[in-house]
Order: structure tokens, then C-alpha cells, then sequence
């Protein structure tokens, strides 16, 4: 009969040396890593979100998004509106407005674009020189239900929207019909759009079949340059310096040619995408704009919830117009590759933890499982190196050094464990290969998930090649390695 002490020698020797036990507590290990590496993650987006702060306190500086709508023809006329209080009716006399859209607009756009540095961050900002003309057609009075005697033309206004006022360098002159006119501030808030720069051109009253219009805005602005759809035929004919553009919104380029050295591209836009009809009528109105931003990942896209907001019309309709144009996006945004990396954090950690485990039973050499937890640790740290010297180096040099120094790391520390300098360098190019994977995944677009998921299939069937030589049925390892000093 065993006494008790050969009783608890025997489960004190099931618990240091028992395989099933010990991957067990390898896999739990691994699931508690997770939470180091969650709080990895959250360190990348408060980094994320720290420089999205910053890039927009320098396009508070500089400039802020542009986006460029119009000209829009405002004529305001009388009219006499019956109105009834308890028994009294009366006829009061009110004002509204008449707007006119034009029926060709040619829009010639060249930016300059460059980075600007505050700290170890950037944004990127850009000068541009804008060139509109095209033509109104005539207006229609007797389709708008307006008696020409109704009409004040001396108040006509003609509104054209920019984004950002502040980022205008100059007083542009805006010629309309034979006429040069100078911006007048006082009309600013005429309501057209959330920002106006608007011009009191002389109209005598006299029909006309064509008003050409024309003026060239010199503009700053950063991120991205935007134009509304609001002519008949809108043709948009843009140039840059910026070798990473990005073109979204409600329409995409008919022509585009992007070089390291700049960029062209060329919108036909037609007006029957268009939200808005060619002249109508209301006691007020804002023609917002809407840019539909489904499925953009970029860091930088403007919020539809911060768009401008349209006003409602006399007949509680809500006129928008769909936008178009071009992002300026950083080259390398090592953010987002940072935040792709993390998340094969637990497939690194179980895979080098299996790799261990394999090494351990092979060579018969047992690895206590502290010495898993230091290694996991290592392999967390490993995130953060990433992290930070990518803002210093770029992505690229930073993958490269955190990942030499987590293998060099972990492969002294299983050849000090083990004592066997081929194993520990056998580990080390395992390791290397994981990263290797992971980094050339991480490069991929469209081909990530065929290589990822033929690169797990080629590890699946390696571990399966490498269990077929483990014993499992045996009760321990034969040998201890000796400790650390």
C-alpha cells in the first residue's frame, strides 16, 4: 500500500513533468497574453488619435479641408401672401428668393502639396490654384410662377462656396457677363452655402439666353480638395506634385495617371446623378453637400455627421449635392500597419509557444513555465518597439529592428535553456520565418487572405509532422535542464 508521501511525490512529479498538463497551462498562458496585447492595440489608437489631433490643430493653422461649390445665380423677388388671424385676413408682402444653377462648368485645379512636421508627426496641407468659367442659361420667370415687375434685381447675388475661407490668399475678381466685381463680406451669409463668397453683380432686367461667368480661386487648404456637382455638365480637369492620391466621393476620375512625381485626373460629370433641379424656388435654402464615404479606411476622411448641414425648403425639402475629389494621403501610414501587425499577435505567440513545446519534448530538455512567460513578454515588448521606432524610422526599419532584436533576444535565451546552439538556431529562423510571414501579409492587399491562409495550412501540417515524433504517452521528459545563473 503507498503512504502519503509516495503520494505526493508521485503528483508532485505529474505535475512538473506531466505533457498534458503542460500544454494545458501553455495554452492558458497564451490566453492571458492576450490581454497585454489588447492593451497594445489601444496604445496604437491613442497614438492613432494623437496625431489625428495634431494634423488638425495645423489645419486650423493652415487651412482646413476645401470643398468648392457654385457659382449659384440668387434672385430675390416679392411676393404678396394671405395670411389669417381669427377673423382677420390680411395680404402681407414677403420676400423669395429665385436660384439658378448654371448649365456648363469647367473647373482647372493645380495643387502643390507638401508635408508639414510638428513634432514627430505630419499633415499634409497643400497650395492650389483654382480656375471656374462656364455659363448660366436663361431664367425661366414664367416656369417659377414670378412676374417680371416682381423681381429686385438690383439685389441679385451671385454665390460661390468655399469650404475655408481662411485658406483664400487673395480677393479673387469675379467676372460675370462683360463685368468684373470684387467680393462683397456684407453678403457672406447670404445661405446659399455654410460659407460665401458672394459678388452683387448689376442685372438690368433684360432676358438673356447665355451669362458667362468666370474667376480663379488661389487657395490653401489640407487633406483634401473637394468639389460639389452642381452644373448641367461639370468638367473637372485636376493637377498635382502628390504621388499618393486618393480620389472618392459620389464620382471617381474618367482619366487618371498617378506618378511618384505627381498626379492628373479628369471628371465628365453629367447632372442626372444630380439632387438638385436646374433653378427652383424657396424662402431660404443651403444646398449641403453629401459624400457618400462607404467603405473609405483612410484615418482622414471627413465625417458625414460634420458635413454641412442642409436647411429645409418652403416645401420642406432638402436640396444636396453629391462632391467629388482627391485626398492627399501620407505615403506610408504606419499606424494602420502597426494596428494589422498586432493583431496577429496570438498566432505569433501560440505558434513560437507550440515550436517551444516541440523543442522541449525533442530534446528532452524541460523549460519551466516561467521561462514561457518571460519569452511571452518578450514577444508583447516586441509591439511596442514596433510602435515607436516606427515614428521615428518609417515602418519598414522599424519591423526590421524589433524583430532582429525580439529573435536575437528569445534565441540567446532558448540556446542559454537548452544548451544546444542548433536547436536555439533552428528556433531562431522558426521565428524569423512567423515574422517574415506576417510582414509580407501585412504588404499584401488583395492576395493577403489566399497567402495567409496557404501559409497557416503549411504550419498546420508541420505541426502535425512534428507530433507524429512525441511520445505522448510518456510520462515525463528524461532530462532537466540546468538553471539560469
Amino acid at each position: 500500500m503507498e503512504t502519503k508521501s509516495q503520494l505526493t511525490s508521485g503528483l508532485g512529479y505529474w505535475l512538473n513533468n506531466s505533457v498534458t498538463l503542460k500544454l494545458f497551462v501553455i495554452g492558458l498562458l497564451a490566453v492571458v497574453l492576450l490581454i497585454p496585447s489588447f492593451q497594445i492595440m489601444s496604445l496604437i489608437q491613442e497614438r492613432q488619435q494623437r496625431q489625428r489631433s495634431v494634423v488638425a490643430e495645423i489645419g486650423r493653422s493652415w487651412s482646413g479641408p476645401q470643398v468648392l461649390g457654385g457659382p449659384v445665380l440668387v434672385v430675390p423677388y416679392k411676393t404678396m401672401v394671405r395670411t389669417v388671424m381669427g377673423e382677420v385676413e390680411k395680404l402681407e408682402e414677403r420676400i423669395q428668393h429665385l436660384y439658378l444653377l448654371p448649365e456648363e462648368l469647367r473647373i482647372g485645379a493645380e495643387t502643390d502639396a507638401k508635408l508639414l512636421h510638428r513634432g514627430i508627426f505630419d499633415a499634409a496641407v497643400y497650395e492650389a490654384k483654382v480656375a471656374m468659367d462656364g455659363r448660366f442659361g436663361a431664367l425661366d420667370l414664367a416656369k417659377a410662377d414670378v412676374a417680371p415687375d416682381q423681381v429686385l434685381w438690383n439685389k441679385a447675388r451671385l454665390a460661390i462656396g468655399v469650404g475655408d475661407l481662411r485658406g483664400l490668399k487673395n480677393s479673387p475678381a469675379i467676372t460675370l457677363g462683360e463685368r468684373a466685381y470684387e467680393p462683397e463680406t456684407e453678403y457672406a451669409d447670404i445661405g446659399v452655402f455654410s460659407s460665401n463668397v458672394v459678388v452683387a453683380p448689376e442685372l438690368s432686367g433684360e432676358p438673356w439666353e447665355q451669362l458667362p461667368f468666370s474667376f480663379t480661386l488661389d487657395l490653401r487648404g489640407s487633406e483634401s480638395l473637394r468639389f460639389l456637382q452642381l452644373a448641367k455638365h461639370t468638367h473637372v480637369d485636376v493637377t498635382g506634385n502628390w504621388g499618393a492620391p486618393k480620389f472618392f466621393g459620389a464620382f471617381l476620375p474618367d482619366e487618371r495617371e498617378i506618378r511618384d512625381s505627381g498626379f492628373a485626373a479628369q471628371w465628365e460629370v453629367p447632372h442626372f446623378s444630380r439632387q438638385l433641379p436646374q433653378q427652383w424656388t424657396a424662402a431660404e435654402t443651403t444646398i449641403g453637400e453629401h459624400i457618400d464615404f462607404a467603405g473609405s479606411d483612410d484615418v482622414y476622411a471627413a465625417d458625414p455627421a460634420t458635413a454641412e448641414t442642409p436647411a429645409a425648403i418652403a416645401s420642406d425639402k432638402t436640396h444636396q449635392a453629391t462632391g467629388f475629389g482627391i485626398q492627399f494621403l501620407q505615403p506610408v501610414d504606419h499606424y494602420q500597419k502597426a494596428e494589422r501587425t498586432a493583431k496577429y499577435a496570438i498566432l505569433i505567440i501560440v505558434l513560437t509557444f507550440v515550436a517551444l513545446f516541440f523543442a522541449e519534448v525533442i530534446t528532452k530538455r524541460r523549460i519551466h513555465i516561467i521561462q514561457y512567460v518571460l519569452i511571452g513578454a518578450a514577444m508583447i515588448v516586441y509591439y511596442t518597439l514596433l510602435l515607436s521606432f516606427s515614428e521615428h524610422v518609417g515602418f519598414n526599419a522599424a519591423y526590421a529592428i524589433a524583430s532582429v532584436a525580439t529573435i536575437a533576444l528569445i534565441g540567446g535565451f532558448i540556446a542559454k535553456l537548452l544548451r544546444r546552439r542548433r536547436v536555439a538556431l533552428i528556433f531562431s529562423a522558426i521565428l524569423a520565418i512567423f515574422y517574415v510571414f506576417i510582414f509580407v501579409i501585412i504588404q499584401l492587399q488583395d492576395m493577403a487572405l489566399l497567402f495567409g491562409s496557404i501559409g497557416l495550412f503549411i504550419t498546420v501540417a508541420l505541426l502535425m509532422y512534428f507530433s507524429g515524433r512525441i511520445n505522448w504517452a510518456s510520462d515525463g521528459t528524461e532530462e532537466v535542464a540546468a538553471p539560469v545563473s
